[in-house]
């Protein structure tokens, strides 16, 4: 068969910067069929996607990917850790794609995969390092950064490697190839003209976070130029149909809500909570009226933005360490949001090469037919993310749309 590339993507939204790393990725690796496992309705960094997750899946399939796979939201609202290991445990499952391409601050694979070898070994050194770097009360992720550093004593070639959230991500599918030992390729495509977090944007080019930044604040004037044709109609279309989420505080009723009817103990069982934060959480949500009234009574050098922010949507969500832990256990299912006419085939070819995968592309029918108590959970919260996603929207807030939409074929 043919090569095949597999991207992990959130697509929030489909812009230039991902039309060049899809177009780039196909090039370089010399692919004949792509697929991408795409987060849903709700993100890695704790936020609420633009728009729902058949219209990425359209966007993404329009502009050149052929097989479009939800990321389950359990994983999709990870740590970069589990977000990059359920996704790699996918890719890997299909028994057909032959590289993982992402991108990176660097185009040095080796720099990555020196890091990503320290942390899937995780040396009893290195270990003490981190405990020291913890102990001085810095967040995780710098501790993380700081001990790594230490430990490969090169400065000059690891110097901010570790500060970059492409780079993070990248260091996590490496590791997790090695964990899983999958024959998976890695293929970097250096980010260009614009970084990660950047608002500042060129003619063509800018990040998922400008963009973000200018629908929210109703900057619509430059988006024409910054996204394809295709993926830039269909936003536009959720826009004026008012179904586009631009922050998740048009959930801080619910968030707040859901925080305060909680016990300080239930607080406890939502992920990436430690070390007494419950009780933090608790008397914020019990002092305040707004999301970002919220972020500074609780803000803190221990606990980045970003952490709490996805500890807000498990509040949301109702996910759990429990949920998470799950997670970490089992092989996922294969849920289609998109495809055309060669993702159809990829899709048989999938099949003849694992049989006994489990792919969804009738919600209704996986329910009724599967066995397996772990992915009938797993699926639950699929659900009921997206039933909480459409709250939302300004019009036609619908619930019960992962039994009611189609999957986007465009063949």
């Amino acid at each position: 068969m043919s090569k095949v590339l597999g991207i992990v993507a959130e697509y929030n939204p489909f812009h230039n910067g991902h039309l060049y790393h899809l177009e780039k990725s196909k090039q370089n690796t010399d692919s004949n069929y792509t697929v991408a496992i795409m987060g849903g309705n709700f993100t890695q960094r704790g936020g609420a996607s633009l728009v729902d997750k058949w219209s990425k899946a359209e966007a993404a399939i329009r502009c050149g990917v052929d097989l479009v796979i939800e990321l389950p939201v359990i994983y999709a609202t990870s740590s970069a850790e589990n977000f990059a290991e359920g996704a790699v445990k996918i890719l890997d499952s299909l028994k057909v794609v032959d590289y993982i391409s992402f991108g990176a601050e660097t185009s040095d694979v080796e720099v990555l995969d020196k890091c990503a070898d320290v942390l899937y070994e995780e040396p009893k050194k290195y270990k003490t390092f981190l405990s020291h770097e913890l102990a001085k009360g810095l967040s995780y992720p710098k501790a993380r950064e700081n001990a790594l550093m230490i430990y490969l004593n090169d400065i000059r070639k690891f110097a901010n490697v570790l500060s970059s959230p492409n780079n993070i991500l990248g260091i996590e599918y490496l590791k997790a190839i090695k964990k899983l030992k999958s024959n998976l390729q890695p293929h970097i495509i250096p980010r260009y003209e614009v970084g990660y977090h950047d608002l500042d944007y060129t003619e063509k080019t800018a990040s998922s976070t400008a963009i973000r930044d200018m629908i929210k604040n109703n900057g619509f004037n430059a988006l024409s130029s910054l996204m394809p044709t295709a993926s830039y109609s269909i936003l536009m279309q959720n826009m004026k149909a008012g179904h586009m989420i631009r922050d998740l505080c048009v959930f801080e009723k619910q968030i707040i809500y859901n925080l305060r009817r909680m016990e300080p103990s239930e607080i406890a069982e939502l992920p990436d909570v430690s070390e007494g934060l419950e009780f933090a959480i608790k008397n914020a949500a019990n002092s305040c009226n707004t999301l970002s009234e919220f972020f500074s009574i609780i803000k803190s050098k221990r606990y980045t933005s970003t952490r709490i922010q996805r500890i807000l949507v498990y509040a949301l969500l109702g996910i759990t360490k429990k949920d998470m832990m799950m997670s970490k256990k089992v092989q996922p299912y294969i849920r289609v949001l998109g495809l055309n006419k060669r993702g159809k085939f990829l899709i048989s070819e999938i099949v003849k090469e694992n049989p006994d995968l489990q792919i969804i592309t009738s919600v209704k029918r996986f329910a009724e037919d599967n066995s397996n108590k772990n992915l009938q959970a797993m699926l639950n919260k699929d659900i009921w993310a997206t039933n909480v996603y459409t709250l939302g929207y300004e019009e036609d807030s619908c619930s019960s749309l992962d039994f009611t939409k189609k999957i986007v074929t465009l063949l």
